[in-house]
């Protein structure tokens, strides 16, 4: 019987990944539950599946990309899919084409799966009314990025056993950043306590309405937390001056040994990548394999990728 209700749970949902906000709990625990099973075949010897075998998978990443495109291009490999990864930055965008007409041309193409990444908010959502597949968002602009937030939960989970119940802070650039909107939606609807903890110019306004606290200081943010999750300045989104020095955001907004003290005992940290040293997080507390889940982050995310591969496309 619970085979039945995890089958049909997907076959409710719509066929894109195209953000948190569009998953029900019981869409996101599924996914979850699925790329528990890929964590123990990744760590082992042979690593090579036959689900997507004969589906073809197009990597299309307007923004460069480290981990998340090459944990999507390796997730689909293991699964058996033919994968091709586009550089958009030699394309025929750069001759004026539009996202419409490239749509239109990779659809000709018959792809099962494209993997978008693109600097707008919104271009997945409109890529996926224009192709006959499966489009998976891979982050678009400050919108989303939920495998991040997927694989974000599952690394808790993996550590602490459950997301229910505990207190979690999400530190930095909220303004800019599409992981703290996607964890957001996600913790929430796990069960979590969230708290952000931003300079007053990186806070959007109304973030309360989202169902966090949001605190301008670190003290009162970490108090009793978790869970740490450290996010970078969005640099190449920001017109204007956000901040007077990065050397003045470190000393009231970076991650140090000190600071988290304030938080529980034994709270852990995270950070999505890639990380400014010496900037939103201490060199040595990022390499402390006591405290730090960063590696585990990256391991987990071939894992999530998969799962969502292997459950979107049908």
């Amino acid at each position: 019987m619970a085979t039945e209700k995890k089958v049909t749970a997907i076959k409710n949902t719509p066929k894109h990944l195209l953000g948190i906000q569009n998953l029900s709990v019981l869409e996101a625990k599924e996914i979850l539950t699925e790329a528990k099973s890929f964590i123990k075949l990744n760590r082992g010897s042979s690593k090579k599946l036959d689900v997507l075998r004969g589906k073809t998978q197009i990597n299309l990443f307007f923004e460069p990309s480290t981990r998340t495109q090459s944990s999507f291009d390796l997730a689909g490999k293991r699964l058996g899919a033919d994968v091709m990864t586009m550089n958009m930055g030699n394309s025929a965008l750069k001759k004026g084409e539009t996202l419409i007409d490239t749509a239109m041309t990779l659809n000709a193409m018959h792809p099962d799966i494209i993997v978008i990444r693109h600097q707008d908010s919104g271009a997945p959502n409109l890529l996926s009314q224009k192709v006959n597949c499966t489009v998976i968002n891979a982050g678009d602009g400050r919108r989303e990025h939920p495998t991040q937030a997927l694989l974000d939960a599952l690394t808790i989970i993996n550590r602490k056993g459950n997301i229910e119940g505990l207190k979690i802070a999400i530190c930095g650039d909220i303004l800019h950043s599409r992981v703290a909107r996607s964890n957001i939606y996600l913790m929430n609807m796990l069960g979590a306590e969230v708290n952000v903890i931003a300079p007053k110019t990186l806070m959007p306004k109304g973030i309360d309405n989202l169902g966090v606290k949001s605190f301008t200081d670190m003290k009162k943010g970490l108090d009793g937390c978790d869970i740490v999750m450290m996010l970078r300045l969005q640099n190449e989104r920001m017109k204007g001056s956000f901040l007077p020095s990065k050397r003045e955001y470190y000393e009231f907004f970076g991650l140090t040994p000190e600071k988290l003290k304030f938080a529980k005992k034994d709270a852990l940290l995270m950070h999505p990548g890639p990380m400014n040293r010496g900037v939103e997080i201490d060199t040595k507390l990022a390499d402390d394999i006591n405290v730090s889940l960063v590696k585990e982050q990256v391991e987990l995310g071939v894992a999530v990728r998969m799962a969502c591969l292997k459950l979107y496309c049908k």
